[in-house]
């Protein structure tokens, strides 16, 4: 496993492999959602759609143009934002003029894990 320098030194000769390079400019956390935004080539705005999600006091973790395109042929924006949920960025994006067609929290099993923890104190909970 590499140094956070080693990784930044190794990135900037080129020596890392892809995945590792995707992992460094995207890195995962626990409460981190991504979103796939479909924007409207003239309504594209980094600064509004990082605006969109800090109105929902939640951060914006990286942000990318992909070469995706919609049915339309508008460009589609990955976002990296640091909430488990995404329901409030969805809607604020929304009000922005922007299209979320897709959303995935980091860790779809750990909320599953979670819930059914939650489920199963509630249970034990009742049997007392």
């Amino acid at each position: 496993m590499y140094s956070n320098q080693d990784i930044l030194s190794k990135f900037i000769a080129g020596e890392l492999p892809l995945e590792e390079r995707t992992a460094a400019l995207y890195p995962v956390s626990d409460d981190s959602s991504e979103l796939l935004v479909a924007v409207r080539p003239a309504d594209y705005c980094a600064s509004a759609l990082a605006k969109a999600v800090e109105d929902c006091d939640v951060q914006l973790l990286g942000l990318s143009v992909t070469s995706m395109r919609t049915p339309e042929g508008n460009p589609v924006v990955a976002m990296r934002v640091g909430a488990s949920t995404t329901g409030g960025i969805e809607r604020s994006l929304g009000r922005y003029g922007y299209e979320v067609i897709h959303s995935l929290p980091t860790d779809k099993s750990r909320t599953h894990a979670q819930a059914r923890e939650r489920v199963n104190e509630l249970l034990h909970m009742l049997e007392i």
